[in-house]
């Protein structure tokens, strides 16, 4: 599989691509702010068509350029439906500094939206099958999205393999989880969405959080300060 990214926009989202090989269809992760020029590098560079949009919730800086992929591309956008009214409106829910560097800006639905609205879900996407957990806290529509995992490019290559990747947009990060105190979120649903959802997750689970560098879900048990204490 193929797996790459890159951080978009002012906020520095990460945005990712996957795929099961060149010359493929694609899966693309969280397109934030200015993510249409090195998105279209990538799928230029490796022969890649978008299949689909997922997004692990609403929060501008992770569907900044949901409409404009989807649309240019001919495919759906994915998103749970309590973060669905973000689309189009999704300066409400983010706060007052982000709105005004972003006033001006215009966001419409994508052409088509599919709502994300079974917890523990399994989808087929462009060859992939991409399980999905409804992860509440950071948002109340957040989720994350797991893998198969395979072969990276050089940004998130290691030297181990790793049999499963998990896309945790900002419920988890490298040593942090996200913020809780923007409209909707909730510190206890988010510690409850790790617990339940990811740290029943092998250890050697890669994680490629929204925001920072890759983990795995051993370097968090063991290194995260947030989660000190919390057991499965």
């Amino acid at each position: 599989m193929l797996i790459t990214g890159f951080p978009a926009g002012m906020l520095a989202c990460n945005c990712y691509v996957l795929a099961p090989r060149q010359g493929a269809d694609a899966i693309v992760v969280d397109p934030g702010q200015r993510a249409m020029g090195p998105l279209r590098r990538i799928l230029d560079d490796n022969r890649l068509t978008p299949a689909a949009v997922l997004l692990t919730h609403g929060h501008i800086d992770h569907m900044w350029s949901a409409q404009k992929v989807a649309d240019t591309y001919g495919c759906p956008t994915y998103i749970h439906p309590a973060d669905r009214h973000m689309l189009s409106d999704p300066i409400k829910g983010f706060g007052p500094r982000v709105a005004q560097k972003a006033f001006g800006a215009l966001f419409r639905e994508p052409k088509q939206v599919v709502e994300l609205d079974r917890d523990g879900d399994k989808i087929d996407l462009g060859g992939i099958t991409v399980a999905v957990d409804h992860t509440p806290g950071h948002t109340q529509g957040s989720v994350i999205f797991r893998v198969a995992g395979g072969p990276t490019d050089e940004r998130l290559r290691e030297e181990q393999t790793y049999e499963e990747v998990v896309f945790t947009g900002d419920t988890l990060f490298r040593q942090s989880v996200g913020r809780t105190d923007l409209p909707g979120g909730s510190g206890r649903d988010l510690l409850t969405s790790i617990v339940t959802k990811l740290l029943v997750l092998d250890d050697d689970t890669l994680v490629l959080p929204g925001h920072g560098e890759r983990s795995t879900i051993g370097l968090e048990r063991r290194t995260n300060p947030f989660l000190e204490g919390l057991t499965t």
